[in-house]
């Protein structure tokens, strides 16, 4: 489906579930949101943010009377504007303690993280501490994603022995898996995946990749987080009130389906029981 026909798809989807949203208050001012590249979810093309939660938030934001300023910035350097203070909103972003600090997070799916390579020659790897005693694997990270305690100290980890590449955004990393620099990744294979077209060195990964869930790194919500401090608490109530509606209609959901194939979605990305 082409970028304008997706905009159409998911303009049709929030009218359908326009019954559940709150009436039309508008926000105070524009609201900012500095945006790094997820798959689909979230792309960025120069100055240009779009993907399918900018599309979703701005259509919603149609609806209940506020902007959106968007601007495309690292992943790590997101996360620091977001605590501090001059960010909003923090989108596609995964429920983590030290997040749940400084916003109130409304989640949107469910994500699995998973190992990915493109290796089938080696023994499988069922755990983080399986890939730990494996130190002939070189691992690249996306810096700044975040899947919970047992991650992050994987990665602590890893950058003792000396074998850890942090880098900025999901595409590098598909390079150095390309390029046999690295040997493996961890994230949703959504994220992973949604990140190759456009891109001649690595779009060829997508039919050739190895998949493996660990035992230490379960489901997580994922969604997006309102500021607490940045946010007047009317808009902030408004904008969580809308956000929740629309998941609870079950749009979100209708919008991944429709700008990842299920087979991308399978086993690593799943529907939200109930927001609130």
């Amino acid at each position: 489906m082409t970028p304008g026909r997706q905009f159409c798809a998911i303009s049709l989807l929030l009218l359908a579930a326009g019954a559940h949203l709150p009436a039309a208050a508008g926000c105070s001012r524009p609201i900012i949101v500095p945006a790094s590249a997820t798959g689909q979810s979230v792309t960025i093309n120069g100055a240009q943010v779009g993907g399918m939660i900018p599309d979703m938030i701005n259509q919603l934001g149609v609806k209940i009377g506020c902007t959106f300023h968007w601007s495309p910035v690292p992943r790590q350097r997101l996360e620091s504007m977001f605590i501090a203070g001059s960010a909003d909103l923090m989108v596609a972003a995964t429920q983590v303690e030290r997040r749940d600090q400084a916003g109130v997070f409304v989640p949107v799916v469910e994500a699995r993280p998973t190992l990915i390579s493109v290796d089938f020659n080696r023994p499988s790897i069922h755990s983080v501490a399986d890939l730990l005693e494996r130190r002939q694997l070189r691992v690249a990270l996306v810096r700044g994603y975040d899947y919970g305690p047992a991650y992050q100290q994987m990665i602590k980890t890893l950058t003792s022995q000396g074998r850890l590449y942090l880098e900025p955004d999901v595409r590098t990393v598909a390079r150095m898996l390309a390029d046999a620099m690295a040997d493996v990744t961890i994230m949703p294979a959504s994220g992973f995946i949604g990140a190759l077209p456009g891109d001649a060195r690595i779009e060829g990964l997508a039919g050739k990749l190895r998949i493996e869930p660990l035992d230490e790194l379960p489901w997580i919500p994922t969604g997006i987080y309102l500021s607490k401090t940045s946010l007047t608490e009317a808009d902030r109530t408004l904008l969580q009130r809308a956000l929740v509606a629309s998941v609870n209609s079950g749009v979100w959901w209708q919008a991944f389906k429709r700008y990842y194939p299920s087979a991308v979605l399978i086993d690593n990305t799943r529907p939200i029981e109930a927001a609130r």
